[in-house]
């Protein structure tokens, strides 16, 4: 069993910046694909960013890429997600995620442990 709880969210200016927590506890996350998702209302969940087991390999959805970094620290059991040049139509609900899988994947339905998620609002 793995806990996630996610942190750092809040309201942030268009442009801005934000960088989100996952802490993961009750097991090591080092052998889990992890993964960023958001929901935005009357959306469905959809895939950020995921991060290979060493954190050598990212992979980004269109819509962030150039503007959002994902990164972890197997050591501290945390994965981040650094979100730069912010849009509006980035205000959803952030979901840290955890997969057993030794490769990317980017369904929701794969992903095995969820975070309670936390509110990105951006607006000026």
């Amino acid at each position: 069993q793995v806990q996630l709880v996610e942190s750092g969210g809040g309201l942030v200016q268009p442009g801005g910046s934000v960088k989100l927590s996952c802490a993961a506890s009750g097991s090591t996350i080092s052998s889990y694909i992890m993964g960023w998702f958001r929901q935005a209302p009357g959306k469905e969940r959809e895939v950020v960013a995921t991060i290979s087991w060493g954190g050598e390999i990212p992979y980004y959805a269109d819509f962030v890429k150039g503007r959002f970094a994902i990164s972890r620290d197997n050591a501290k059991n945390a994965v981040y997600l650094q979100m730069n040049s912010l849009k509006p139509e980035d205000t959803a609900v952030y979901y840290c995620a955890a997969a057993g899988y030794s490769w990317h994947v980017k369904r929701p339905s794969e992903y095995d442990y969820w975070g309670q998620g936390t509110q990105v609002t951006v607006s000026s």
